[in-house]
């Protein structure tokens, strides 16, 4: 880890502080409202699952959170601390990890390279890679995470969709301070490597982390998820407890229709 070895952290009262709290956001693209008043709050060692039907504004929220959009009105909270980010590489840089469907891995690049693409660690005082302590926390972490590779000098193109989805996990769980989305990651996976891909994403869960998972998939929801939020056209339509409802629940919720 690059902060400490948990990922929540507790405030100076010894409380846990939350990884993420959004009130209020509303995004507009011109006269179309994709997000209405969306409210959030993620715990620590929390997965949320975000379901809906295509266009019901799941994607968007993500790109909120993760800094490729600016909310029209709301506020976020990151880590206790109300925040908004420039873009992208700005929330990066305050510990906000997007895992999305393809990847955003370079496969002829070893496994310790896409661990550090852009954060690469340097020697002193010339400023070569030092590609051996690279090497060595990546392995380190990926052991942990129970990522099964033959080495963290694997060629990422050797590996399989389920490993190098393990990959993109492990790196955005070494980055993360808190908080990690998650946006389809298993949508391309056949059911053994999702499976393996999920158990991954556990062990993110018990590190700490407050994890939000965009997902079509219901079995996985109720398989891995804390909690459940519908979004339909824009709207939220409810945030449940996954012990406080059922399959046909959401899919009522989700399309507008009674059960």
């Amino acid at each position: 880890m690059t902060n400490s070895d948990t990922i929540s952290a507790p405030d100076p009262k010894g409380k846990t502080i939350q990884p993420l709290r959004l009130d209020g956001i509303t995004k507009n693209f011109g006269g179309i409202v994709a997000i209405k008043h969306f409210d959030l709050e993620a715990e620590a060692g929390e997965i949320i699952a975000l379901v809906g039907d295509n266009g019901a504004g799941k994607s968007t929220l993500v790109k909120i959170i993760s800094g490729l959009y600016q909310p029209t009105d709301g506020d976020i909270w990151l880590n206790g601390q109300k925040t908004s980010f420039r873009d992208a590489s700005d929330a990066r840089t305050k510990g906000v990890e997007v895992v999305y469907q393809d990847l955003a891995l370079v496969d002829l690049q070893p496994v310790y390279m896409n661990l550090f693409l852009g954060r690469e660690l340097r020697k002193k005082p010339f400023g070569t890679l030092d590609r051996k302590l690279m090497a060595t926390r990546t392995q380190a972490l990926v052991d942990e995470l129970d990522v099964r590779i033959p080495s963290a000098k694997a060629t990422l193109s050797d590996l399989s969709g389920g490993q190098r989805q393990g990959i993109a996990i492990a790196r955005a769980t070494h980055w993360a301070s808190g908080l990690v989305l998650m946006d389809e990651p298993t949508a391309a996976l056949g059911v053994a490597e999702t499976a393996k891909v999920e158990e991954t994403i556990l062990k993110l869960k018990a590190r700490g982390a407050a994890v939000l998972i965009v997902s079509h998939n219901m079995e996985q929801v109720f398989r891995i998820a804390d909690r459940v939020t519908v979004l339909r056209r824009g709207t939220q339509v409810a945030t449940k407890k996954i012990a406080d409802t059922s399959h046909n629940e959401l899919v009522a919720m989700i399309t507008g229709l009674t059960s």
